[in-house]
């Protein structure tokens, strides 16, 4: 079986099932598929492949196994390029890859994204906020970025980069974000994180069920990832994840809007589910102010995708978790200690959202976004 996700799990993916009703052949496709991953090891030193998945007894707080799938290795350095490389696979796929892409972001997904832009021969333009780190800005540039600083305009509200980054589609720019309200095939391409992980936990002979703690800024991983598990274990497998989407208290949207269903709506399942379908800017709206926290890249001040991932914890019996900043610190400090995996904040706060709950039983957790300087 290949290595490459793209390649092993090509027959799952929309831009596949596309490709197919054009006329394509599985050799164009998967040709197609090689060759752009072959431009972008040219740009990042190499191209995608299947990342590990490793149990660790030590890092639960009761004993039970933590299954960590560690992404920081993966292109770009975190799991990012999944749904870039998804959204330009797509886009190839359908011609329309031409002209600029757009993206507000001043971390591993703006990143990410100056990796595939510039490995598939499209202009970028980033979208940054005015205390965006240097050395990020440095790598932008260095992948032939077109960078713009974003100061928040006098009355306001919302995400200036995020408010750019849409005025920029609005005159023509593609969107190339990992949100997939605003580009919706990057979903797609996220997904081979939780097919991988299904396949993984089968082949390791886990049953019954895992906790699943995913950290949630914008919510594409969450989304994404609890699509592509259920998809890859399908409905007769004896393991059964429950989702626990992660937030800081500096700034935990989905947290709020998942209080705010319960308090409106009740505890029933569905009735939440078609209350937030029915009406989502009642309960998901941009938290402001956003606190100071160590796990910078989970600092949305909103959910995106935030319906995906209340349908999964709703279906699986799980719930949101906000973790104080000593629990994020924490995590991240006895994550690296045990596992010793090079992951910055944002990538251990799904384990903090464990160590804040100690839930009895084995867990998963996906470690993502390598330390970087």
């Amino acid at each position: 079986m290949p290595d490459n996700p793209f390649l092993r799990y090509r027959h799952r993916l929309d831009s596949y099932r596309r490709a197919i009703e054009h006329g394509w052949s599985d050799e164009r496709f998967t040709e197609l598929v090689t060759q752009m991953d072959e431009a972008i090891a040219s740009v990042d030193g190499h191209g995608f492949e299947i990342t590990p998945l490793t149990a660790y007894g030590q890092l639960h707080p009761g004993g039970d196994e933590v299954w960590v799938k560690d992404d920081t290795n993966n292109v770009g350095g975190s799991h990012k390029a999944r749904h870039l490389f998804g959204v330009a696979l797509a886009e190839s796929v359908d011609g329309s890859g031409a002209g600029e892409l757009a993206i507000a972001s001043c971390g591993n997904a703006a990143i990410a994204a100056s990796v595939i832009a510039r490995a598939v021969g499209r202009p970028l333009r980033v979208f940054i906020p005015t205390w965006a780190d240097q050395a990020i800005v440095d790598v932008l540039l260095t992948n032939m970025a077109q960078i713009e600083i974003c100061p928040r305009r006098p009355d306001e509200a919302g995400d200036p980069t995020y408010l750019r980054f849409l005025e920029a589609v609005s005159t023509g720019s593609t969107p190339f974000s990992v949100q997939s309200t605003a580009t919706p095939s990057t979903l797609d391409g996220g997904r081979t994180m939780g097919w991988e992980l299904a396949e993984q936990l089968v082949e390791a002979d886990v049953t019954g069920e895992v906790g699943l703690f995913i950290q949630v800024g914008g919510g594409a991983l969450a989304a994404a990832t609890w699509q592509g598990i259920t998809e890859g274990l399908g409905q007769q497998s004896d393991i059964k994840p429950v989702l626990f989407a992660v937030q800081t208290e500096a700034c935990a949207p989905l947290a709020r809007a998942w209080g705010q269903l319960i308090d409106e709506v009740g505890v029933d399942p569905a009735a939440r589910l078609a209350a937030a379908s029915a009406n989502p800017d009642r309960f998901m709206r941009p938290w402001e102010p956003i606190g100071p926290s160590e796990a910078t890249g989970i600092l949305d001040d909103v959910t995106y995708d935030w319906l995906p991932i209340v349908a999964g914890m709703l279906e699986s019996g799980g719930e949101p978790i906000m973790v104080d900043e000593t629990t994020v610190v924490a995590a991240n400090q006895r994550g690296r200690a045990i596992t010793h995996i090079d992951v910055e904040p944002t990538g251990t706060a799904g384990y903090a959202g464990l160590l804040a709950t100690r839930r009895p039983g084995q867990a998963a957790v996906l470690f993502t976004g390598v330390t970087r300087f």
